[in-house]
């Protein structure tokens, strides 16, 4: 017999210990070279741990076992020969794309709370990785799923004709007026957030600056470009790409607020690193986009998608999300009118984004209704001064409406600014 022993891959420098969030197989199970076999959390991101090789796999360690970067958690026999009529879960996996659309037509078939499987087996009830992916993401109880795969198991389809169908949530587990509670043990990476917000609150002398700013220019130039701009970058033009540019243009005029502390001494960057606060299916990631200061909007558009789409399918590295000097966060897309946004440590800011709102304001000395969008800089306040922080976000207000003010001495600004 030939045994693999599998070993915890090293997620990043620093890092000595990992948590098993959660086993995708169970104990005795076929599993393929490639195939996701477990969830694995750092306190800087949850990963997926592949399969060395094709074999039968054997469990060294429990769900929510803290292991050290380096020790054994399972062994896998690659002598074992695949079962007839297995059910690959690698092909089951879902094709990276920009925007999933899934078309699904009425399942003739209504679906029904499964009662007790016909073989009482592991697979039974269990989803693939992609269909646990795909339940997530549209919140389809999986306890409401018959599993029409092998042995019972979950698959991608099933989720799909789940959805066409419709389910009645009314019986689904954790809601349903009863007085029951659940102690949940929070995640290696939620607890690491948890004291690093902690620290931050304790650790500086944080301070937040507001001012709000007229969207009706950025939107009259997207409104004008956006279908030419898609066809020449190959991108969408967002919002984001105008905040980012005129955050590094206010960055390099005000250079403090893209410091930070390192004990006695204060480290000023002459690069601008700025993280992007991303939703995922793991929580808030901020992943990085390097070196933006020498970036077009429509390179900034480009990585920022990359990196978006990388955080939603779980692929995101720990790499891509080190190093930051300033942090951007939109809590606008899910409609917050304000709200102080935590800097992100051992950066110095964060700049904070809202929901657009159609509000009367002077114009001219006439009432006008106008599309505002608030803002919000959070600043460690022992290395930005107030008048630092307030000059900047100025900075940021007045390039934002007047975009041209981003592109010095260009005859044809808007133009230029948007690589046309």
């Amino acid at each position: 017999m030939s045994v693999l022993e599998m070993k915890v891959p090293s997620p990043g420098e620093s890092i000595t210990e990992v948590e098993i969030a959660e086993w995708l197989v169970e104990d005795g199970d076929y599993v393929e070279k490639d195939q996701a076999i477990a969830e694995v959390d750092s306190d800087k991101a949850t990963l997926e741990l592949p399969a060395e090789e094709s074999g039968v796999i054997t469990l060294k360690a429990e769900n929510g076992d803290a292991v050290d970067v380096g020790a054994v958690v399972c062994l896998i026999d690659t002598a074992a020969e695949k079962p007839a009529g297995f059910d690959s879960a690698v092909e089951d996996a879902p094709v990276i794309e920009e925007e999933v659309k899934v078309e699904v037509k009425p399942d003739p078939m209504p679906v029904a709370k499964k009662d007790s499987p016909a073989k009482e087996t592991y697979a039974a009830g269990h989803p693939s990785v992609a269909a646990k992916k795909l339940a997530d993401e549209n919140n389809v109880p999986l306890q409401m799923i018959n599993g029409s795969g092998k042995d019972g198991r979950i698959t991608k389809q099933d989720v799909v004709s789940a959805m066409a169908g419709g389910l009645d949530a009314s019986n689904a587990q954790g809601w349903g007026g009863t007085r029951d509670k659940e102690t949940i043990k929070m995640k290696m990476l939620r607890r690491k957030i948890a004291s690093r917000l902690v620290a931050v609150k304790n650790e500086t002398a944080m301070l937040t600056t507001f001012n709000e700013v007229d969207m009706k220019p950025i939107m009259d130039l997207r409104k004008k470009y956006k279908a030419q701009f898609k066809e020449v970058h190959g991108v969408n033009l967002g919002f984001m790409s105008f905040f980012t540019k005129a955050v590094t243009e206010a960055l390099n005029l005000f250079p403090q607020v893209n410091s930070m502390i390192d004990g006695d001494n204060m480290i000023a960057h002459n690069y601008a690193d700025i993280g992007i606060a991303v939703s995922s299916p793991k929580g808030l990631m901020v992943p990085v986009v390097r070196n933006a200061e020498r970036m077009s909007l429509a390179e900034i558009e480009a990585e920022i998608k990359r990196l978006a789409i990388k955080a939603r399918d779980g692929k995101i590295a720990i790499e891509d999300m080190e190093g930051g000097t300033f942090t951007i966060t939109n809590g606008g897309v899910f409609g917050s009118m304000l709200s102080t946004p935590i800097i992100n440590p051992p950066q110095s800011a964060i700049l904070g984004m809202h929901n657009i709102v159609e509000r009367p304001v002077a114009i001219n000395g006439k009432v006008e209704i106008r599309p505002i969008m608030y803002l919000a800089l959070s600043y460690d306040h022992r290395i930005i001064d107030g008048k630092e922080s307030v000059s900047f976000l100025v900075k940021v207000k007045e390039m934002l409406e007047d975009p041209a003010k981003l592109i010095f001495g260009s005859k044809e600004p808007h133009e230029v600014l948007l690589g046309l």
